[in-house]
């Protein structure tokens, strides 16, 4: 059967700056734009801001620092560290912050946090910075003219709409809108993550006894960690790139966890949350000018700045991030943040799907498109 749609596009206002997707990156991105004096969106498919690290409660922070004391990692993504546990608890040592009520896992700048209260300080730190917020959106398509992105159509409780942009940032986490703008693009695959949060009476009284809201807190997970650890057996690798298989995924999962919940005695326990997107690390990336494949000591003509890792065997590695990771010149106006840059499977990908490195391109991101309206390309900004 051949469908035809013959609604009305309506026609909304054209701004500067699209950002595409209000995960870490793209509040990152959509504040970095509206700081250098641009007219920017944010378009969110959800009614909160903060992608994995709030709905989907992987809420640990990782770190700024190379482990071995030192920061390595500024700007946004060092604004972001704060806010994320300024009205509610850390983990943080001393020397990073944390006072007598935090609770350090470990020597590192980095920390727990509660993602539903940093959901809620997410909006007004976007806000605050001049950016427009779009709840409840779903950019479907990049409106192309030749390789020109001219703007996105979306789709929401008005209908269908199209705003203009003079540049287009995707921060969708699977490369959306690059994909369909016709960027080359390179698939992911994922083992079985289903991460709740919850508490049981044990958890209870420790919270009590100590004061630890960590402790009560507690990640439950139904799946694998990022090492494989309880990974279903016979389960076969997860691409995230078709409704059908985020389907699975997201059942498998639910299943999985309701399915130990069944074992236990039901006054015992409760879960505060469950997550509201799938938990995928890696879905799709783009194919860009250079690839950021996270080698120690590796230098580019057109650093960002630097970033560290956050796996215990690699500390005291630092990274330095090209900015032409975040694009394919043969499309001059788009460009990504997040987990979708060039970074090829293994150290790159890792450490480019994390929260500071999210922020990092995120923020590169809004810089560079003020240097697009400047001066029509994306070039390494100086000073």
């Amino acid at each position: 059967m051949n469908v035809v749609d013959k609604r009305e596009i309506i026609e909304k206002d054209s701004y500067d700056v699209i950002v595409v997707g209000g995960g870490i990156a793209g509040i990152a991105a959509a504040v970095s734009a509206s700081r250098n004096g641009l007219k920017t969106i944010l378009m969110e498919k959800q009614i909160n801001l903060g992608g994995l690290a709030t709905g989907g409660l992987i809420s640990w922070y990782e770190p700024l620092c190379d482990g071995l004391g030192n920061q390595i990692v500024t700007g946004i993504a060092h604004e972001l560290m704060k806010l994320c546990v300024q009205y509610s608890f850390d983990s943080l040592e001393e020397k990073w912050g944390g006072t007598e009520k935090s609770f350090p896992r470990r020597d590192r700048y980095a920390t727990r946090y509660s993602p539903t209260v940093f959901a809620l300080a997410l909006d007004e730190y976007v806000l605050n910075s001049g950016c427009t917020i779009l709840f409840d959106t779903y950019a479907t398509y990049p409106v192309m003219e030749g390789n020109i992105c001219q703007g996105v159509i979306c789709e929401n409780a008005n209908g269908r709409e199209f705003y203009k942009a003079s540049v287009v940032i995707d921060c969708t986490g699977d490369a959306s809108i690059m994909h369909r703008a016709g960027v080359p693009c390179v698939n992911g695959s994922n083992l079985m993550t289903y991460i709740a949060h919850g508490f049981d009476i044990k958890s209870a009284e420790k919270l009590v006894d100590t004061g630890n809201m960590w402790a009560f807190r507690e990640w439950k997970n139904s799946g694998s960690d990022m090492r494989g650890n309880g990974q279903p057996e016979g389960m076969a690798l997860m691409q995230g790139i078709t409704a059908e298989k985020e389907t699975e995924y997201i059942l498998s999962g639910k299943q999985r966890m309701l399915d130990r919940l069944k074992q236990k005695e039901r006054y015992s326990y409760d879960l505060m949350s469950i997550p509201t997107m799938p938990q995928l690390r890696t879905i799709r990336r783009i194919v860009g000018d250079t690839d950021f494949t996270a080698e120690h000591g590796k230098t580019y003509p057109d650093s960002i700045g630097k970033t560290g890792d956050f796996r215990p065997e690699c500390i005291g590695n630092i990274y330095e991030v090209p900015l032409s990771a975040q694009y394919n010149s043969a499309f001059p106006n788009l460009i990504c943040a997040g987990r979708i840059i060039s970074a090829p499977e293994g150290n790159g990908w890792e450490v480019a799907r994390v929260i500071p490195t999210c922020a990092m391109t995120g923020e590169a991101a809004g810089n560079a498109a003020a240097d697009y309206l400047k001066q029509g390309s994306f070039c390494k900004r100086l000073g």
